[in-house]
């Protein structure tokens, strides 16, 4: 059809040698990392961090905690669509791929693609949409239909032939749980993502990654301090070799332990019953440098930049995609 999306990929490296594209989102944490004096060892320290959290997990002949490292790849995704006579084109997320060397064979096997998640759309929504929404209402509110384009474009492009032809297993995202929710340690334990928790009231962060075809589930591995929330199509615990899987834990893990240190780089580690706070004082700085001040600033301006090229030029074909392109059943 004439307004069908279509989407093409490109990768960068992410190695201590890592400068953002111009084509990057500037939000991106990998390009909060990897600006300033000390770019390089910030990107050199969180990579260690990465590998000697992998060979901690993965112990099983490893004596030495050294067999494997882990190479990882920001892949940016741009959706392509006709509109006004012309192909448009429009960034649309970046995710990150990765892959495990195993430097006793040599053998290289993929990970899973997914792990990290940015998105100017999602800027959009909740930098700019969610608080002109809320800018005179008395109780908080989130319109029924948040996030619905979003989740359209995200599951069109698992869809697609082109991540289909470039990812063998569906993605999986990897986040800090919520501020703002109480979670419950179970008795479910899995020998690599640890102890399951639950909570009995969905995040809004939870329905919006639901919306676009993911569901969630919450573990906190061994050696964590506290778990981290998974969001998943298909199985989790069974969909994924357990290398792969500790390939998410080890990279995700050490973001968080660098973006939220209160909570993932804390002195003792989650109780039975686990309220999430940025305020408590009980944790260790990494020695890497990120700025989450920054990282608010660049989200409400890319949420703007959405907003001016993206959302509002294009309501018409957006709208009439979306009408054609229900939320598929799973």
């Amino acid at each position: 059809m004439a307004n069908e999306f279509t989407f093409s990929i490109t990768t960068t490296r992410f190695d201590e040698d890592y400068a953002p594209s111009s084509s990057s989102r500037a939000t991106t944490n990998f390009a909060n990392l990897a600006r300033g004096e000390h770019r390089q060892q910030n990107l050199r320290n969180a990579l260690t961090m990465i590998d000697r959290r992998f060979n901690d997990l993965a112990h099983w002949d490893n004596p030495t905690r050294d067999r494997y490292t882990v190479e990882l790849d920001i892949v940016s995704v741009e959706v392509q669509f006709a509109a006004a006579g012309e192909d448009q084109r429009f960034p649309l997320l970046e995710i990150l791929d990765i892959q495990v060397v195993d430097l006793r064979t040599a053998e290289r096997r993929h990970g899973i693609a997914g792990n990290n998640f940015s998105s100017y759309l999602r800027d959009f929504d909740f930098s700019v949409l969610l608080p002109a929404v809320n800018k005179d209402a008395t109780t908080f509110t989130v319109p029924d239909d948040f996030g619905n384009l979003h989740g359209l474009l995200f599951q069109h492009f698992l869809d697609s032939a082109a991540y289909q032809e470039r990812f063998p297993a569906a993605p999986v995202i990897c986040v800090s749980v919520s501020t703002t929710k109480t979670y419950r340690r179970t008795e479910n334990f899995h020998p690599v993502l640890g102890v399951e928790y639950r909570q009995e009231e969905f995040s809004l962060t939870d329905e919006y990654f639901g919306r676009m075809g993911l569901t969630v589930r919450y573990f906190m591995p061994i050696g964590a301090v506290a778990p981290l929330a998974f969001y998943f199509r298909g199985d989790l615990l069974n969909d994924y070799s357990n290398l792969q899987l500790i390939g998410t834990i080890s990279t995700m893990e050490t973001f968080q332990k660098i973006y939220r240190p209160e909570l993932y780089n804390a002195n003792s580690a989650a109780a039975s019953v686990y309220r999430p706070s940025l305020e408590h004082q009980d944790y260790s700085r990494t020695q890497i440098a990120y700025d989450r001040v920054e990282r608010n600033e660049l989200a409400l301006k890319q949420g703007k930049y959405t907003e001016e090229h993206f959302v509002t030029p294009h309501r018409a074909v957006l709208e009439h995609w979306a009408a054609n392109h229900p939320t598929p059943v799973r």
